[in-house]
């Protein structure tokens, strides 16, 4: 098997490849833009209004006491230490 022939074998393989993953690709974009089409057309696109958040839960102010508490007792750990 000659230099050329090696060469002409690995452009066909390489030309290959690269026609089926751009068929591929082709493909997939024809594919999204159906499912685009069905969606649009059912009315499934349509995003519901998100609800409001309510007032801040005080469950807040409990859960910074504790990290005061940690630290308070780490610092009092350390300085016994």
């Amino acid at each position: 098997m000659t230099i050329t022939t090696m060469l002409g074998q690995s452009a066909l393989l390489t030309g290959l490849g690269m026609g089926v993953v751009f068929t591929f690709l082709i493909i997939m974009i024809l594919c999204m833009e159906l499912t685009h089409k069905v969606i649009h057309a059912m009315g499934l696109d349509k995003e519901e209004p998100a609800k409001k958040a309510g007032p801040a839960k005080p469950a807040a102010n409990q859960n910074q006491a504790a990290v005061v508490a940690a630290i308070a007792a780490a610092v009092h750990d350390k300085q016994l230490n």
